[in-house]
């Protein structure tokens, strides 16, 4: 296998964004992910990235296919990456397909994953009533009753967001008292439109074609609350598992410099996978540019991983 400049992983906002500002310093590189879009391809309605007042997720991902065809490069789309070695200086990736790929510099953008209810119905109804985003999805449910699945600062960043929207909010909790900061549960708690249910086991979710309520376990007894929206917040996962030569943090998020530079020269991290502050869209295509140029500065530099 030839020795590319640079393999970004992932095509979510900061893979993509990465990819163009490689194209444009015309770079030797591709781009190996499961998919185009990421978790941006999970919203139902996106009304806060630059330059769309209104746009759906899966039309979002379209515009980022759109715009990657416009460069030539190696897209190995519906393959994961699995491994990274550091053959210094160098990098071997091992992709899920058994190929291996050779570079001298690497973009990790491989997002991150929500933790999962692992309840019935959660597949069925994601984007269906139930998502994992109350940034993104929270102006969908104007007026009506959701649920909101967790106890600690994202599931009350969700609350606080939802008061202004929706008629009543179901704030469940397995725990005995949320785990948040407690300026934020004193809010949740202070709105009439929130009920606090702690000690709480969400069973399941139903409905139709959408959701129309969940299922709830309350020291032995169950019961079901009718509820048109569902905000899982238990947190997210860091696709990191393919590296453990590079510094994480307690969370396994991928820790960068203001650089997108990572604790390794040569490899660069961009997006949710990273320890940068809010998993937002617009951020993480801030960051793959970011990234992009740090790789191409680093190839410019270094005699070793030249260019070309």
């Amino acid at each position: 296998m030839p020795l590319l400049d640079l393999v970004i992983v992932g095509a979510g906002p900061a893979g993509i964004t990465a990819a163009v500002y490689a194209a444009r310093k015309k770079m030797d590189f591709a781009v190996v992910c499961e998919d185009i879009g990421g978790q941006a391809a999970w919203s139902g309605e996106i009304e806060n990235y630059t330059g769309y007042q209104f746009i759906t997720g899966p039309e979002l991902a379209a515009k980022f296919r759109e715009h990657l065809k416009q460069y030539d490069f190696d897209l190995r789309e519906g393959v994961g990456v699995s491994k990274i070695e550091w053959q210094k200086p160098n990098f071997k990736l091992q992709a899920s397909n058994n190929e291996s790929l050779y570079s001298k510099t690497v973009i990790i953008a491989s997002g991150k994953r929500p933790r999962l209810l692992n309840v019935p119905g959660e597949s069925e109804y994601k984007n269906h009533g139930l998502t994992y985003c109350a940034t993104c999805d929270a102006p969908l449910f104007p007026n009506k009753e959701v649920a909101v699945i967790g106890g600690g600062n994202s599931a009350l960043d969700a609350v606080l967001q939802l008061i202004k929207i929706a008629s009543k909010i179901y704030l469940i909790d397995i725990a005995e008292k949320l785990d948040c900061d407690p300026v934020m549960a004193e809010k949740a708690a202070a709105s009439p439109k929130v009920e606090i249910l702690n000690k709480t086991k969400v069973a399941g979710i139903f409905g139709d074609k959408f959701v129309k309520g969940i299922k709830v376990e309350t020291g032995g007894q169950s019961r079901e609350i009718p509820v048109e929206g569902v905000f899982v917040e238990i947190g997210l996962t860091p696709n990191s598992e393919l590296i453990d030569f590079v510094k994480k943090n307690e969370l396994g998020e991928i820790m960068v410099n203001c650089a997108a530079e990572t604790s390794v020269p040569g490899l660069f991290a961009a997006g949710d996978v990273t320890d940068v502050p809010e998993k937002q869209i617009i951020i993480a295509a801030g960051e793959g540019s970011k990234a992009a140029l740090a790789a191409f500065r680093y190839l410019s530099t270094h005699r070793e991983a030249a260019i070309g």
